[in-house]
């Protein structure tokens, strides 16, 4: 099924939520897809000291102006990109109003750090919900000096991002990653990027999860069968598309691997779960680690997912 060309992007005006938006709205232009960005907000009730003992909300026209006026800076921020741009403050929890929002959007794209509405918490919170649970792909964009991204090099903020010119995706074998490679060669027709399939097989050390293995065990012949493995998949998809696709194949985890290939790539593309090296990955530990420490932006397939 085909998604809307659109790309949803959270702001709350802090720098690393506009540093995704440069993001986002780059990949938009680089797309010709429309922009949505949405600023949400959620604040409590309290019990309300009236005669008839109800409740009263607080008044939040104050943070409505506050949410009004972070989308105007955003819009001013990008409107030279000629994106055809909407926006809309939102009342509720950022994390729920995105994986919400998602199922009506090609893409959604938030930032690892934020305040005012994301209270520093997006990383723990909107940016881990929205890949395990958001209905369309999500990019997790750090904010880091020279971490991989689309904008140009002489950004005011001096966080100096480039192109996508080199793709890095995780491929364990199961369905997700499939789904995950099937992206991966997406987005490098579009960026005419090169496009690397990474694989894991954490067998070395006696501190893995092989560590079970018999001392006679050949290690590396299990990486050599992981890795035929990985060419009978990666040729399949490497023929239908008629795009190289370089192999990777070390001892590691997919954690470890990914985030290691990040400093050398400008995009990583996984699967919402996987299984092997991947397993779990975006929702327990091995997914936490990517996204706190790759140094470009990762892009989460979800299971459900489809190619449009």
């Amino acid at each position: 099924m085909s998604r809307p060309e659109i790309v949803l992007v959270g702001v709350d005006g802090s720098p690393s939520s506009l540093h995704a938006l440069d993001w986002a709205a780059q990949y938009a232009a680089k797309r010709q897809w429309a922009l949505h960005m949405v600023c949400s907000y959620s604040l409590p009730s309290f019990t309300a000291a009236s005669l008839d003992g109800g409740y009263a909300a607080l008044d939040d026209t104050a943070i409505q102006e506050g949410a009004k006026a972070v989308l105007i800076e955003a819009r001013n921020r990008v409107s030279h990109l000629n994106v055809p741009l909407t926006a809309a403050a939102a009342t509720g929890d950022p994390a729920g109003v995105l994986v919400e929002m998602s199922k009506d959007y090609g893409l959604a794209v938030v930032g690892t750090r934020g305040r005012g509405g994301f209270t520093e918490r997006l990383l723990g919170t909107v940016s881990s919900a929205m890949p395990a649970h958001g209905v369309c792909p999500t990019v997790v964009v750090p904010y880091r000096k020279h971490a991989g991204g689309l904008v140009d090099e002489d950004r005011r903020d001096g966080d100096a991002v480039h192109e996508i010119k080199r793709i890095v995706v995780g491929v364990d074998g199961s369905p997700s990653a499939e789904v995950a490679l099937r992206y991966a060669i997406e987005q490098a027709k579009v960026w005419d990027a090169e496009l690397v399939a990474v694989a894991g097989v954490p067998v070395g050390n006696g501190a893995s999860a092989f560590a079970w293995l018999p001392a006679q065990v050949d290690h590396e012949q299990v990486i050599a069968d992981v890795r035929a493995g990985m060419d009978v998949i990666v040729d399949k998809f490497e023929h239908e598309a008629g795009l190289p696709i370089r192999r990777v194949v070390l001892d590691g985890t997919g954690a470890e691997l990914l985030t290691e290939f990040s400093t050398a790539a400008d995009l990583l593309v996984v699967g919402s779960r996987g299984r092997g090296g991947f397993r779990g990955l975006l929702l327990g530990s091995t997914s936490q680690a990517v996204l706190h420490h790759s140094a470009c932006p990762v892009l989460v397939i979800p299971r459900k997912a489809a190619l449009g």
